[in-house]
């Protein structure tokens, strides 16, 4: 299991802790973050690009710094926007309750989370139910 991250909880202990909806928004809020600092980073980048020309050697080297790192966060930030930003729409697209069609009223059930594949499976498996009609089902959170 990965290390709980308060701002990007696990969709088990999100549902238990804040609720469905809340942690959803999160989880958009937070890749939206993600995009920004890319798009800040990819400034940055470009300014350190040109301040490259003109420079002191002892600049230059500076800049090449700063165009690595910067291209290095701006890389890691799309990176991290896109999964959060696809594992929340996949988790809403299961949000819809099979019975009653409820989208997004949904508890977290009393069964255990399971691993489909068995133990060493990647995707966790989290027990839902729906506030308005009771109905469980699984939620593949993978």
């Amino acid at each position: 299991m990965p290390a709980s991250n308060p701002l990007n909880p696990p969709l088990a202990e999100g549902i238990r802790r804040l609720g469905f909806r809340k942690w959803y928004e999160r989880e958009l809020l937070s890749s939206h973050a993600h995009m920004a600092l890319a798009v800040l980073a990819a400034v940055a980048m470009l300014a350190s690009f040109e301040a490259f020309d003109g420079a002191s050697v002892g600049d230059k080297l500076m800049d090449t710094a700063f165009v690595v790192l910067t291209g290095g966060i701006t890389l890691w930030a799309l990176q991290r926007y896109a999964y959060l930003l696809m594992h929340a729409e996949e988790v809403a697209n299961q949000a819809n309750c099979p019975r009653c069609h409820a989208y997004g009223q949904l508890s977290l059930s009393e069964r255990p989370v399971r691993r489909r594949g068995g133990e060493d499976g990647a995707a966790r498996l989290v027990p839902v139910c729906c506030k308005r009609c009771a109905f469980e089902w699984d939620v593949d959170d993978s």
